[in-house]
Order: C-alpha cells, then sequence, then structure tokens
C-alpha cells in the first residue's frame, strides 16, 4: 500500500509530506486548496509525461517521492520478477527528480526507465481520475473491464492471442501478394534472371573494388609519384653536398674523429651510424620502388573499366560487396518463388488456413471464458449500484462478434442497465447521465478493486455528480 507521499517544488507546492493509514483515506478542502496538484505529482512519479512548468518558480527542480509498504506475498513475487525488490524495511521507495529539459526516476535509489516505472508502479497502484467515467461511453471499454475482472484467465490467453494474431497478419498480408496475372509473372520473372545474371556474371570478389581503386589512383598519378620519388632519393642520397646521406655521412666520419680524443662520444657515433643505416635502407627503398613504377596504357584502361562496372553495380544493388550478395540473393529467392508459384501459393493457403484454425480456437476459448465470467461482473456491479443507491437496477453484458479477426479475439461486450421497474435494459451510453455514469464507474471500480492484487486504489474527485443521500 501506500503510506507516503513527499512533493517538494511541484507547481504551487513548497514542500508537502503527506502519510496515509490502511482503509480509507480522504483528502478534502476548498477548490484551489491542492488537491489536484497532490494528484498531478504522484502521476509524474508514476512517470506521466510533466512540463517543466511544473517546476515552482524560482527553483532549479522538483521533487516527488511515493513510498509503498508490500507485504502481499504473490505481489513481491512479480515484482522480483522485475527486479525489484523491498528494502530491509518492506518498502518500495520511487522518486522522481524533475529538471530543466531532463528527469530522473528511481526505484529504492537506482536509476531506473519511465517505461520500468509504469511496469512496476502498475503492480502497485491504480488512478481514477475524475473524467474516468466518461469513458463508458465507449463499448470498447467495456470488453477492456470485463478482461480486467477475469484476467487471471484471460491475459495468458490474449497474450497467445495477440502472438497469433500477429503471425495471421503476416501471412494474410503473404498470401495476397499472390495475386499476379501470369503475363506479370512471366515479365518479373525476365527482369529478375536478367538482374541475377548481371550481378553473378560481373564475379565480384571481397575487397575488389578497394583494390582496384587503390590501383586507379596509383596508375592515374604514375608521373606525379616517380617526380615526388626522384626529388625525395635526390634529398636522401650522396649526389650532392647538401643531400641527407652525404651530411649523415660527414657526420659519422666527425664522430670517429672526436671519438679518437674522448671515448665516450662513442655512443654519439653508434647512435650516426644507426641513422646512417637507416637512410641507406631508405634510399634502396626508394629505388626500388621507383623501380617498379611503370605505367601500361591497357592495364589503366582495364582498371577504369572494371570500376566502372562494379560501380554500376553498387548503384543499382548495394554499396559494398555484402550488399551484392545480400541483393542477389534476394532475387534468386523471389525468382525461385516465381518459377514455383503455384506451389508456393498453395503453401501460403494452408499455412493461413492453419493459422486461421488457430486462431478461432483461441478466440473461442477466450469469448467462452468472457461470456461465463460476465454473469458474475455483472452481478457484482449490480449490487455495487444498489449500494449507491440505484434501488431498482438491472445491470447484465450483451455479446455480438465483430466481422474479421482482432487481436482481442471475436468479441463485442456492451454494458446494458435499466435504472426503473418494468424497462427493458438498453445499452449504457443512451440511457445513463453524467452523475450515473460516476457512481456506475465507482461501482465497477470498486469491482475490480476486489478482484485485483493492485493494493492501492486513488479516486480523484470521486464525488463529481453525486449528491444527496448516495453522496
Amino acid at each position: 500500500m501506500l503510506t507516503n507521499v513527499h512533493v517538494k517544488n511541484f507547481a504551487l507546492i513548497e514542500e508537502a509530506d503527506l502519510s496515509f493509514g490502511e482503509g480509507l483515506n480522504i483528502l478534502t478542502g476548498e477548490t484551489g486548496a491542492g488537491k489536484s496538484i497532490l494528484i498531478d505529482a504522484v502521476n509524474a512519479a508514476l512517470g506521466s509525461k510533466v512540463s517543466r512548468d511544473m517546476i515552482r518558480t524560482g527553483q532549479e527542480y522538483a521533487l516527488v517521492e511515493l513510498v509503498f509498504w508490500i507485504r502481499n506475498r504473490e505481489l513481491l513475487e512479480n515484482l522480483k520478477a522485475l527486479d525489484v525488490e523491498p528494502d530491509e524495511d518492506g518498502n518500495i521507495i520511487l522518486s522522481r527528480r524533475i529538471m530543466e529539459g531532463r528527469g530522473i526516476s528511481r526505484i529504492n535509489n537506482s536509476p531506473v526507465s519511465l517505461a520500468k516505472v509504469r511496469e512496476v508502479t502498475g503492480l502497485l497502484l491504480d488512478i481514477h481520475g475524475q473524467h474516468e467515467h466518461q469513458s463508458l461511453l465507449y463499448p470498447s471499454k467495456h470488453l477492456e473491464i470485463l478482461d480486467e475482472f477475469a484476467k487471471k484467465e484471460t491475459t495468458p490467453l490474449k497474450k497467445e492471442l495477440a502472438k497469433v494474431f500477429a503471425r495471421y497478419q503476416a501471412l494474410k498480408a503473404e498470401r495476397e501478394s499472390f495475386s499476379l496475372p501470369e503475363e506479370e509473372r512471366l515479365r518479373q520473372l525476365d527482369f529478375l534472371r536478367f538482374e541475377i545474371e548481371e550481378i553473378e556474371n560481373a564475379r565480384v570478389k571481397e575487397g575488389e573494388e578497394e583494390e582496384l581503386t587503390a590501383l586507379y589512383r596509383r596508375m592515374q598519378h604514375a608521373q606525379k609519384i616517380a617526380e615526388n620519388l626522384s626529388e625525395a632519393a635526390k634529398s636522401l642520397g650522396y649526389d650532392s653536398y647538401d643531400a641527407a646521406g652525404e651530411q649523415v655521412s660527414r657526420a659519422v666520419k666527425e664522430l670517429s674523429e672526436a671519438e679518437r680524443f674522448d671515448p665516450e662520444v662513442g655512443e654519439l657515433r653508434e647512435m650516426a651510424e644507426t641513422v646512417e643505416s637507416l637512410l641507406g635502407e631508405l634510399n634502396r627503398s626508394v629505388s626500388d620502388y621507383m623501380d617498379g613504377l611503370t605505367f601500361d596504357e591497357q592495364e589503366f584502361r582495364e582498371t577504369e573499366s572494371r570500376l566502372d562496372l562494379i560501380h554500376g553495380l553498387q548503384a543499382k544493388y548495394g554499396r559494398s560487396f555484402e550488399d551484392l550478395q545480400t541483393a542477389l540473393q534476394e532475387r534468386q529467392e523471389k525468382e525461385s518463388r516465381l518459377i514455383h508459384y503455384e506451389e508456393e501459393r498453395a503453401k501460403a493457403d494452408q499455412e493461413l488456413l492453419d493459422c486461421q484454425e488457430e486462431l478461432t480456437a483461441l478466440s473461442e476459448e477466450l469469448s467462452m471464458i468472457r461470456r461465463r465470467e460476465s454473469f458474475e461482473l455483472a452481478e457484482s456491479i449490480r449490487n455495487g449500484l444498489i449500494d449507491l443507491n440505484f434501488l431498482e437496477v438491472q445491470f447484465s453484458i450483451a455479446f455480438d462478434r465483430t466481422e474479421v479477426f482482432t487481436r482481442n479475439g471475436i468479441d463485442k461486450a456492451e454494458f446494458l442497465i435499466s435504472t426503473n421497474p418494468g424497462e427493458e435494459p438498453r445499452p449504457l451510453g443512451r440511457v445513463a447521465s453524467g452523475g450515473e455514469l460516476s457512481r456506475i464507474m465507482l461501482a465497477i471500480k470498486a469491482v475490480l478493486a476486489d478482484s485485483d492484487d493492485i493494493p492501492t486504489l486513488i479516486f480523484d474527485e470521486i464525488d463529481t455528480g453525486i449528491s444527496g443521500r448516495t453522496a
């Protein structure tokens, strides 16, 4: 249960600390006293969107902290499955700090995402907004309420149904793709074969484009490279007085002469000889490279032509070697499908039929559970309505079927009500007034609370539309 709410710098609230006991807790006050702000703060902690305007003027942040005390064994197990466990006092502390442009949520001081917050708090707390009763005007909400009432049976079935429905949609789309006229099939097959041959005949190798690009660039600039290397050879060699080779050689001689008078110069002489050796090796490498630097016009044109072919394929099928292989595989698969078009279509028909049968079985099972549980839900809501001064009320749930499969099955459900003696129950949305809808939602929430493991239920403006003896 929710035991404490701490709010700081939120909207008009400088700081507030509220503690709650078991059972019914009521917050009352004049309009503008801050009751709705507290609800907004709790919603913020639960992960709802918050405007930066909610930070109190002049402050850098707003903080909302909720403390839950957990003792229900099943709830503890469900929380543990989400990697959330109470502290040593049995508490789960949820906080959200809201700052300019961002917010940080924590559970027991560990940062968590808002998605995780919503997942965890969905087990701990349910808020009934002051306008939520208006959702009863939509029959889709009625089916949702019924499923919530019977969720221990409906939830696992609905999860399985959603998976099968997703597969059904995919198979249906797959089957609808088998609608080509024969002439179009042959046209596509011919074009695919052309593309397959184009890729296969090119015989592009992995890394070939990179190697050819480097070779082409080298041949394209062969003359400039030769000029640069020639100048480098002159600077490094021994052909002129100021060339590096000549200068280093003279330095070695001078250091060797100095070593005769001071042995410690020997270390410097060795270093100079090492430089001379490296320089000699560099000179030989430059010379070897220049000897191998040739330009073959025929090779240049063949390289250029090969690169044009590869770049043309890349423009059509993808920039990398892997892209080309993927494009080839995709076209081969499409070709195979078009060649075996009738067999593939028959296979798709059978897969769709099998999935449809599975979907029908799951939908029928879910429908049976809903219809069985609807009697208990309707009776429970009727009893709740009697407690809320609907003395001659009748309440039932009518079922119809959808024209097509949905992820929720094949059921339509609608609440029917009669509040006057002798009057047949009619659709809720056509009969009930705003105040009556509010009372009906209160009765429904009370029924769901009895069948739910959520330990805390918050009602915002629950007295809206209720007055007199009923209030």
